[in-house]
């Protein structure tokens, strides 16, 4: 584990920032060989349907274009939430009071900008908290925001949510807010969601906040056209995990023999994406002593986006103590943004 100080050419700057912002690697990339190291590939990829978690996606080249996916015309997701949290995030800020915000899945913090706007109108303190596998969309979107907010405190963490919920430290101020926006939490199963929420509420003390953005459930036309766009960036971002698989464990995947491949599962409420393989092929995943056969037509799956019924969601955080304080939806009722309070920390 590393913290480390972005580089800058201009001292000035340099120095503007100093105090402002920490990024600490809670995964290292220079120990990307480890005893555990890709497991979960051997696993996924040796079992009958083939998976591959979706972590995998998220390299730097994988952010930027999950980053161009949330812009594209037919991806009404990020829009959505975006209005809402125009409307509403000044009465979150009034809700919460000074509060540090903690995202989960920063991105390129576009959307927080929206909260810290809300924050720094009634005079708040800002202390940002971005979490994201990627380093490098951490730097950048770090330095962007302390350019533009010259009280803003960032403290970056660079690792999975389950390892970064355990490393954040005790809070500044007098409340803190964890941040799950941009539907993220229907790429976890139920099982996986249950787990996720525990560690949520293991990182926050009674009287803390949550702030979930949800999807909602709607038309099965709707939903495919946003997991397959004209401009072909969510196959680009599907296939993409198969490059970082190849950089990251030596493998020979060739891209432009598998497909994307993504359809609205209507019994289970989800997105299923895929990639098909095109042809009988055997790839090897050399770090890992893995070699893998796949048959025409064979696919690998590799997410799920759960569709969520608002009331059902809102119970099962109840169970784990967050408790639903506001609960807003667009006029469509296409996306859900709700602010939940811990009030039990059992």
């Amino acid at each position: 584990m590393t913290v480390f100080k972005p580089a800058s050419s201009n001292p000035s700057f340099q120095n503007s920032i100093e105090d402002r912002l920490q990024i600490k690697r809670l995964l290292e990339p220079t120990l990307i060989i480890s005893t555990n190291a890709g497991s979960d590939v051997v696993k996924g990829l040796t079992q009958r349907p083939k998976t591959l978690p979706p972590r995998y996606f998220y390299d730097d080249r994988g952010s930027e274009l999950f980053e161009q996916i949330c812009e594209l015309p037919e991806y009404y997701l990020t829009r959505t939430e975006t209005k809402i949290l125009q409307s509403y995030a000044s009465e979150i800020a009034a809700i919460t009071g000074a509060c540090e915000i903690v995202e989960l899945g920063s991105g390129s913090s576009t959307k927080t900008r929206i909260l810290l706007d809300a924050y720094q109108k009634q005079g708040l303190p800002l202390h940002y908290l971005p979490i994201d596998v990627s380093a490098g969309m951490l730097e950048s979107s770090a330095l962007s925001l302390l350019a533009d907010y010259p009280s803003l405190q960032v403290y970056a963490l660079a690792g999975t949510y389950e390892l970064a919920l355990a490393e954040i430290e005790p809070k500044q101020l007098p409340n803190r807010m964890i941040c799950f926006i941009g539907s993220t939490l229907g790429n976890l199963n139920p099982q996986e969601c249950d787990v996720f929420l525990s560690q949520v509420k293991a990182a926050l003390q009674v009287g803390e906040y949550f702030l979930l953005g949800v999807d909602l459930q709607k038309p099965k036309h709707i939903l495919e056209a946003a997991y397959n766009d004209n401009q072909g960036v969510t196959a680009a971002f599907n296939l993409n995990m198969l490059e970082h698989l190849n950089w990251r464990y030596e493998g020979n995947f060739d891209t432009s023999q598998f497909a994307h491949w993504a359809f609205y599962n209507e019994l289970e409420h989800q997105i299923e994406m895929h990639l098909k393989s095109k042809r009988s092929q055997t790839v090897e995943l050399r770090t890992l002593k893995l070699n893998v056969h796949f048959e025409p037509g064979e696919t690998i799956h590799t997410e799920i986006s759960r569709k969520f019924d608002l009331n059902r969601i809102q119970q099962e955080l109840k169970t784990k103590g967050l408790v639903p304080q506001k609960v807003w939806t667009d006029e469509n009722q296409m996306f859900g943004l709700l602010l939940c309070q811990l009030q039990d920390k059992g």
